[in-house]
């Protein structure tokens, strides 16, 4: 077993390029170069960039090649196993990383997006510069994009081609699209990206993009309320037990029985959530400038998400806050999922991965495919007991970073007065792609961003039969009112001012109403419900 002197550290991108910055380099070299042998293997080696990256969606399809039952790829999504799958997940891209000559001790380095100085700049730049120098010579920055080494053809009935690739194709981020499955995709992406011909100031865009999504709040009676990311990921470290904590469908039933005044619980996966469309292409409805319709990046699809780097260092920051989450809890050794609660079975939300047949129970013993690990000369397939404590079963930990303030459980209970806007019923079966669902009130004459939800979704639901039976989106807003407003009994008035907005990647889907009345510029009817607890 693994102590403490010899556990593998996997420390901030930040701290390794403070680091590098201040002539100590091999470090962060060595990470460039485990990187970009990673992208250079062939596309079928076992620890090739492209192997790896496709487990997640594209372009491994498996079953959902010809069988609507599936999703397609392999990751979980919208249920418990969503946590332990991506901790394993990023455990194997580390250890492809190590496979590089002259890399074996390279660790994972994980983006802290809630520590002071992603606050204020965005992401660090190491993920983002257009070239690195290495060994002397100027290449192309392994961790800003990849290069795809052969095609990918999506054969996914509806999705018509949206997701298929060509050989040459690089990945994108905000605000650019890279959605070139069709000729008009590619009219239409090449007449977007046209007017974004210069990188240094499309990371400026991406890293507003980012930090009004990290720092959005408002004020209400002179107190600053913050309805961000960062406030998310924080909020997430008090749910109150694992099932709830790991996914988006089990924090949705947890919320809809709610006892009153009781603050909604916040699941990990949605500030996740939240991160991939905020670099992959959706500009926060609070937005103070124009929006940027028709920025599709990969980060913002399930299917093409993996095939970012950055993604890596992203979800590594992800099983960090995993990992407060269970010491502050006291669950480092074990965890616990409600028995047949929502997100605890294969068809939850996002449908089976290979290898689960449909509407079977998920628990801790279930397979992570596809991973494999080495026991007694053996190959044996992952499971969430094997990951469980990542010092003392994986001989890793991470570094001191942000949220570690957070020690004691607090409880759920709101600080002071609160009310909470419910809203459900959304039948996501006609909106192409991921989307958010956000809430406004009318606060002291103002129209105030009260929070949004991120979802990650499929482009096309039709032809998806687990998405059929399972189109209901519900998303919880906290509604702050003043103690005078809580004595007066005048919250009506209030209530009535909540507007909820849908946006999606074809701009805004539907606004206002608390049955979904269609309004303003919307371009589509996407119905719900509202009501306010």
């Amino acid at each position: 077993m693994p102590t403490a002197k010899n556990l593998k550290i996997r420390r901030s991108i930040a701290e390794l390029q403070k680091d590098y910055n201040g002539g100590n380099k091999k470090a962060l070299e060595d990470l460039m170069r485990a990187w970009k042998g990673i992208k250079e293997l062939p596309a079928d080696n076992e620890n090739s960039f492209f192997k790896l990256g496709g487990f997640h969606g594209e372009p491994f399809r498996g079953a959902g090649w010809g069988n609507s039952a599936y999703w397609g790829g392999y990751c979980n999504h919208g249920n418990v196993l969503f946590p332990t799958w991506h901790r394993v997940y990023i455990l194997k891209l580390e250890e492809a990383l190590q496979s590089i000559k002259g890399c074996e001790e390279v660790m994972l380095s994980y983006w802290d997006e809630t520590d002071e100085k992603s606050l204020k700049k965005g992401i660090p730049s190491c993920l983002t510069d257009e070239f690195f120098t290495l060994d002397g010579q100027q290449i192309a920055n392994p961790l800003r994009s990849f290069v795809f080494p052969i095609n990918i053809v999506d054969n996914v009935q509806g999705d018509n081609n949206l997701y298929s690739k060509p050989k040459g194709y690089e990945t994108v981020r905000y605000p650019l699209s890279g959605l070139v499955g069709s000729d008009e995709a590619r009219a239409a992406t090449a007449a977007h990206n046209a007017q974004y011909a210069n990188h240094n100031k499309n990371v400026e865009l991406l890293n507003e993009n980012i930090l009004n999504w990290m720092n959005s709040k408002i004020i209400v009676n002179g107190k600053e309320i913050p309805t961000n990311v960062n406030q998310k990921f924080k909020d997430s470290l008090n749910a109150p037990n694992f099932t709830v904590f790991s996914n988006t469908t089990s924090a949705a039933e947890w919320n809809a029985n709610l006892a009153e005044g009781v603050a909604p619980v916040v699941p990990l996966e949605s500030p996740h959530n939240s991160i991939h469309l905020a670099v992959g292409g959706c500009d926060l409805p609070t937005y103070n400038r124009s929006p940027i319709p028709g920025a599709n990046g990969d980060m913002g699809e399930n299917d093409t998400a993996g095939l970012d780097p950055i993604f890596y260092f992203h979800h590594c920051n992800v099983d960090r806050v995993f990992w407060l989450w269970q010491k502050k809890h006291g669950f480092t050794d074990r965890l616990e999922i409600i028995s047949e609660y929502p997100g605890t079975n294969s068809v939850d939300d996002q449908g089976p991965t290979p290898g689960i047949a449909p509407n079977s129970w998920l628990d801790l013993e279930t397979p992570l495919n596809p991973f494999k690990k080495m026991v007694n000369g053996k190959e044996q397939t992952y499971t969430s007991l094997d990951c469980i404590n990542i010092e003392k079963q994986l001989g890793l930990t991470y570094s001191a970073g942000s949220l570690e303030e957070s020690r004691s459980a607090k409880s759920l209970q709101a600080e002071g007065p609160v009310k909470v806007i419910k809203v459900s019923r959304i039948n996501k079966a006609p909106i192409r792609g991921s989307f958010m669902i956000s809430a406004y009130a009318i606060i002291d004459g103002k129209k105030e961003h009260l929070g949004t939800e991120a979802v990650l979704s499929r482009w096309n639901s039709q032809f998806c039969a687990n998405c059929q039976t399972h189109l209901e989106v519900k998303a919880f807003f906290k509604l702050p009112i003043s103690e005078e407003v809580a004595k007066k009994g005048s919250l009506l008035s209030l209530e009535n001012s909540v507007e909820i907005e849908i946006h999606g990647r074809e701009n805004m889907l539907n606004q206002d109403g608390k049955q979904g009345l269609l309004k303003g510029n919307a371009k589509q009817q996407v119905s719900f419900q509202m009501e306010i607890v």
